[in-house]
């Protein structure tokens, strides 16, 4: 198939933006603005790779390790494994690797959690105390709303897969480079979703055979260098890729009321859980459906479809 050009929409990007700006002019607006000029404290400054290994030293990290730069999380073409957190950085910031799990180019890419995974959240102030002293977060939203802070590591050229989270983020970019490529909720339809991830792994070059409708999804991008915070909305996909060895904190925090979130939700990416009742519910709708000839369930598949639409769907964003 002939491949078409996705038009490329720049993130806005905005300096010296204070908390009631952003509160009054950005937030409402629900989409992505690279944020400038921000007070983050010393960690812009003082986080190299022999400051991180000398501050947090030897203490261990599970962390994933692939044997190439683009990473699937839905066929796990990556593997899990434990290093001294000093060593983990030194070879993350490693191209070639003397020591290494599967190849010399191997990537490496450390997403903090809590202590107890299932139970506990990620929070720098706990996992990481004192690399935790050097960050100022912005605090653009309330004490109560806070969820988690995600401490980020990754080698150069690593490519996370495309996903969205359920909570408003800020992506603040501590040391090195990335690009960021996003797309509205809305284009969710041409992005051929399995849970919260997207099957489409290239989206610089995409499999338009196995994925037509991709072509249709809006691309926005921004690149973030050292000291710029990305607001992503929740629901909002993106795909990072590590164009250097980089830091990065991710801070998320409730956009909705605090009981709309699953409980047991430590990543914050489970569906909220209205959301979730009324996916079983359609499923077990679908399932009723079955028991009519095919026709028939066609043709009422697809009143149902008008029904949602006309009942739920939004005009006025894109």
């Amino acid at each position: 198939m002939e491949r078409r050009e996705q038009p490329v929409v720049p993130v806005a990007r905005l300096a010296g933006v204070t908390r009631e700006q952003f509160l009054r002019d950005i937030y409402p607006r629900r989409k992505p603005v690279v944020l400038k000029g921000m007070e983050l404290g010393t960690c812009t400054t003082k986080w190299t790779v022999d400051y991180l290994s000398q501050a947090e030293g030897s203490k261990e990290v599970k962390i994933h390790v692939s044997a190439v730069p683009r990473m699937d999380f839905l066929s796990k073409n990556f593997v899990y494994r434990t290093l001294p957190f000093d060593t983990f950085v030194q070879r993350a910031a490693e191209i070639k690797h003397k020591e290494y799990f599967l190849s010399e180019d191997e990537k490496y890419y450390l997403r903090s959690v809590g202590e107890d995974a299932r139970k506990d959240i990620a929070d720098i102030r706990k996992q990481f105390p004192i690399l935790a002293e050097d960050v100022q977060i912005p605090e653009y939203f309330e004490k109560e709303q806070f969820f988690s802070s995600v401490f980020r590591i990754s080698s150069a050229g690593l490519q996370l897969w495309t996903h969205y989270d359920v909570m408003d983020n800020f992506l603040i970019q501590v040391t090195g480079k990335k690009r960021v490529v996003l797309y509205s909720p809305r284009d969710a339809p041409y992005l051929y979703l399995s849970g919260t991830k997207s099957e489409v792994l290239d989206v610089d070059n995409p499999d338009l055979e196995k994925y037509p409708l991709f072509v249709k999804a809006k691309r926005y991008q921004c690149f973030l260098e050292a000291g710029d915070v990305l607001f992503i909305p929740a629901l909002w996909f993106h795909n990072v890729i590590s164009e250097e060895f980089g830091v990065a904190l991710n801070v998320f925090w409730k956009h909705l009321p605090a009981e709309s979130y699953d409980k047991s939700d430590t990543y914050g990416n489970k569906d909220p859980t209205a959301a979730s009742r009324a996916i079983q519910i359609l499923d077990r709708a679908l399932k009723t459906l079955e028991e009519l000839p095919e026709e028939y369930r066609d043709f009422y598949a697809r009143r149902m479809v008008l029904r949602i639409q006309e009942k739920v769907y939004r005009n006025d964003y894109g």
